[in-house]
This record gives structure tokens, sequence and C-alpha cells, in this order.
């Protein structure tokens, strides 16, 4: 009997398009392991939150392993690289809408031990805007 592919890295994709396709921001939700390239300085309980909105990301690439691209944190360019089993959550920013994930339910992980580990409900991105960039006179 052959394997059966998960639908995840499709639903991701598929819902990045319609967010994209409805002017909204994408944003996701990762679980941080050892096999997630982020900024380490910008995880939160184990957990980063991504905007993937076209005007914060360049060279995005969701394939059904991995996602990655580059964006800018602080200023500093970055290469990120997330593996799909942890993402947990893909939705707009404006209204919320998007879907859950378990995390680690991809068939080549055991899902058994992921289920504990996986959060309830994703963290929402921070309402908070991010303070503006000043200039500083030289004479």
């Amino acid at each position: 009997m052959s394997s059966v592919e998960s639908t995840k890295p499709y639903l991701l994709r598929a819902l990045y398009e319609w967010c994209a396709d409805q002017g909204f921001t994408p944003y996701i939700s990762v679980q941080v392991d050892a096999h997630t390239l982020v900024p380490r300085q910008f995880v939160r309980d184990g957990q980063i939150v991504l905007n993937l909105g076209t005007e914060a990301v360049q060279n995005l690439h969701m394939g059904n392993d991995l996602i990655t691209c580059q964006a800018r944190f602080g200023g500093a360019a970055q290469s990120l690289s997330i593996p799909v089993g942890n993402v947990s959550a893909i939705y707009a920013r404006e209204n919320g809408q998007g879907m859950a994930f378990e995390v680690g339910d991809l068939p080549a992980e055991p899902a058994a031990a992921t289920e504990a580990d996986a959060p309830e409900t994703p963290e929402p991105p921070p309402t908070d805007t991010p303070p503006r960039p000043h200039l500083t006179r030289v004479k």
C-alpha cells in the first residue's frame, strides 16, 4: 500500500493564495524547534508568528516539506526555513480567518509524540504597532 501525502502543505498554499486574492495579510504561527530556522530573539514560548505578505518577505517558496523565504527583522535580512510540520496555523491578520493544524502531523513524524506539544489555539499576531523609526541630525 502506498503512503498518502499530508494535505497540510496544499491547504497552507491554498489559504495563502486566498489571503492574497482577498487583499489580506497572511500570517503563520510556527512551533519552533531545532529544525526551524528563524531569528530566536523573536520566539516567545516556543512559537513565532510570521507575516508572509508580499511586502514582508521575498523569494517565498511553500514546498511540501519546507517553507523558505527571506525577511527583515530589525532591519537585518534573514533567511527563514520552516518545516511544514511545525506550522500550527495560517490566518488573515485583518479578520483572523484561517485554519489551525496539528503540529508535526506529517506522516514522517510520529503524531502521538507531538499531540501533547501542540497548542490548542494559535497565538494572535501582536496588536502593538512597532515603534516608528527615527532620524538623528548629525552636524
